[in-house]
């Protein structure tokens, strides 16, 4: 090969590519962690409702290594996703020096089997909350169910201006329902919102006889419902 005057030129040519690329790779290296490039700010879109500030900067802390250019935006992400009431978070880079979060705040529906929360979506978190909020009870992998059927049955109720405490479900898949004022209704295993659509249409022949709100009201009938009064 040193006698090959094309072979030694190629090699030339190789050698002095690569030690450009290299100079290249160095020089980039170098910018890219200059100081005008060290994160400045992170951005909310807009301020949280629900979510803590303190624990919001403290997650921007210690997620947030590095500069614009090599902090790890997905690490970032599931260190915001991690805070409580927390749903989903973008983020992104905004040149030169700064950093654009967006939160999706969760929305809670209900309380959850005493211990959590459960949301508008029907997923299940763990959050402090003092809102006067309705309970639901029932097993592990009902919650998303449960969270549908607390809409729908509300929806049915509502031309009574009835308003749902408190609903439960049973191993055995039977509904149990308790309003505002104190009445429970026991809804059964089928037919649920036509049971419920029943209670609704007839309610109002028999509300003026009553002089207190019912004790308990029993749907597991095929053609009618029972009714339990105050003493």
């Amino acid at each position: 090969m040193w006698d090959d005057p094309h072979a030694l030129r190629r090699l030339a040519n190789s050698l002095m590519g690569f030690a450009v690329l290299l100079a290249l790779m160095i020089a980039l290296d170098y910018a890219l962690h200059l100081p005008v490039f060290a994160l400045r700010a992170v951005q909310l879109d807009a301020p949280p409702q629900r979510v803590d500030r303190a624990q919001l900067e403290a997650a921007a802390r210690r997620s947030l290594q590095g500069n614009f250019f090599t902090v790890d935006l997905d690490q970032a992400r599931e260190a915001f996703e991690q805070l409580p009431w927390v749903r989903s978070v973008s983020v992104r880079r905004q040149f030169p020096w700064q950093l654009d979060v967006r939160l999706e705040e969760r929305e809670a529906l209900a309380r959850w089997n005493g211990n959590a929360l459960v949301d508008t979506d029907g997923e299940v978190f763990a959050a402090a909350d003092s809102d006067a909020l309705p309970e639901l009870s029932g097993p592990d992998d009902a919650a998303a169910e449960m969270a549908q059927r607390y809409v729908e049955f509300g929806r049915v109720l509502a031309p009574l201006g009835f308003s749902i405490a408190a609903m439960d479900l049973s191993p055995r898949r039977a509904w149990r329902l308790k309003l505002q004022d104190g009445t429970v209704i026991e809804l059964g295993r089928d037919h649920l919102k036509a049971r419920l659509a029943r209670f609704v249409a007839a309610y109002p022949q028999y509300a003026g006889q009553m002089k207190a709100p019912a004790k308990y009201v029993d749907l597991r009938y095929r053609d009618g419902f029972a009714a339990g009064m105050h003493g």
